[in-house]
């Protein structure tokens, strides 16, 4: 744990925290209704904080275990790229994933701003950030995914990821905000983009083999 805390402590803490938080809200049902995202609340300058509480639970066991094994696969290992590149490679993950929380909110906020009944809740958006961001630096990276009895490359799995965001934000009855993983992803790529821009030659340079 010391290891972990020692060259990935922002992943550490986030992880952490968020688990906890969550666990605590399955039992809590005002803390779970009031952490929830509410757009048309939101858009009424109301609740506002719940753009950044409704990252910190979770609708089930299942939706935790998801969201925090994907978190725990791709965070970690981002964050020493980070840090790698830059003395404020810490900072910059923190701000990620930060950022991608609240941007991946955004057009949940404006589609359901009038949507009285309409709440969501998970840290779906900034972990796909961190998938996301993820793949710029290893695209190629290969990935065992459930159902697929092969491994993948990191910038296929990305690809079928957004289709399915795309599927269910469609097909889905839960409180589960999909929108947020596809809009979390833009986010994600944008946000590296901006923090080393030659992420984009390095990332065609992979694909193309070069």
């Amino acid at each position: 744990m010391q290891e972990y805390l020692s060259q990935t402590p922002v992943a550490s803490i986030i992880l952490l925290f968020t688990v906890i938080t969550s666990i605590y809200a399955f039992s809590n049902h005002e803390v779970y209704g009031k952490f929830m995202l509410h757009p048309y609340s939101v858009s009424r300058g109301q609740r506002v904080y719940s753009v950044f509480t409704s990252g910190l639970i979770h609708k089930d066991w299942g939706h935790l275990l998801v969201n925090m094994l994907s978190f725990y696969f791709f965070a970690f290992p981002l964050e020493q790229t980070l840090a790698s590149l830059s003395s404020f490679g810490h900072w910059q993950f923190a701000g990620l994933y930060v950022l991608s929380l609240v941007l991946s909110d955004l057009g949940s906020i404006i589609k359901h701003k009038n949507d009285f009944w309409y709440n969501s809740l998970g840290a779906s958006g900034a972990v796909c950030a961190i998938v996301f961001s993820y793949i710029l630096f290893y695209p190629l990276t290969k990935m065992m995914i459930f159902p697929l009895p092969i491994p993948i490359p990191a910038v296929l799995y990305g690809f079928l990821f957004l289709g399915y965001c795309w599927y269910a934000s469609r097909n889905s009855s839960d409180h589960i905000n999909h929108d947020a993983h596809f809009y979390g992803a833009l986010a994600g790529v944008s946000i590296t983009v901006l923090y080393h821009p030659d992420i984009v030659p390095y990332f065609l340079g992979q694909l193309l083999g070069r």
